[in-house]
């Protein structure tokens, strides 16, 4: 099953003047698996995503995007063969490592913001399971991976995580305010869903959709070849 618009949408009677937010207001995609969320939106990017900069560096980008995954599996084959071995390991590391991240200033790791949030000994993960164990129908089992007291430079691409059982199985819904497409996103799929299956066996429970909600969905101009390449070749 190839990338997919939401079935349904939202009409809202609002006179948006801006064209380039009027068309990527409704950049919802529904997908089977991670690897076709990431060629999803990787193709909408690179064939309608417009030009601006992160940090200074060119880009290719679409914003109010939301990617559905339906069957997010950690072991996705598509990713692990054309995913770079090394940013995978490096995306691994970040969530489960509690070393600081020296690429991103010494910033605190998504382990440390997980696990021992702001080093306090908090783990949020497994707060959730207890919150989901001893209420099925929470729907207040949200944390975050902010650390204000410290963030002052280094802001997390992905910053709340919430987690549900709205029919019988463990759905996680993301909101990142960036995510690169063409360089490290894909690894954030893989461990969003190594989470989202962590939480689903502490709460003995099936894994259900993985949504992400994502301001600004880009690919850097180094990875734009590569990526048309990628697209061009595949069969998501």
């Amino acid at each position: 099953m190839k990338g997919n618009r939401c079935r349904n949408t939202l009409s809202v009677d609002v006179k948006i003047k801006d064209k380039k937010m009027k068309e990527s207001i409704t950049n919802c995609l529904v997908s089977e698996t991670l690897g076709q969320s990431w060629m999803a939106i990787s193709k909408k990017i690179m064939k309608d995503g417009y030009l601006a900069r992160y940090d200074g560096a060119p880009i290719k980008e679409v914003a109010y995007s939301t990617l559905v995954t339906l069957k997010p599996d950690p072991e996705d084959s598509f990713i692990n063969l054309h995913g770079d071995p090394e940013w995978l390991s490096w995306m691994h590391e970040n969530f489960f490592s509690f070393t600081k991240v020296r690429e991103l200033g010494d910033a605190a790791s998504y382990a440390t913001r997980l696990f021992n949030y702001a080093d306090s000994g908090r783990d949020q993960i497994q707060w959730v399971a207890e919150r989901l164990n001893n209420d099925k129908e929470a729907r207040s089992a949200t944390i975050t991976t902010f650390q204000t007291l410290t963030d002052t430079t280094y802001i997390p691409c992905i910053s709340l995580l919430d987690f549900w059982i709205p029919k019988g199985e463990l759905e996680l819904i993301v909101y990142a305010h960036g995510l690169d497409f063409g360089k490290k996103a894909y690894g954030n799929l893989i461990e969003l869903a190594t989470l989202q299956k962590t939480v689903a066996q502490k709460v003995g429970c099936s894994v259900g959709k993985l949504i992400i909600y994502v301001k600004t969905a880009h690919i850097y101009k180094p990875e734009w070849d590569y990526m048309n390449e990628l697209i061009r070749n595949s069969d998501c």
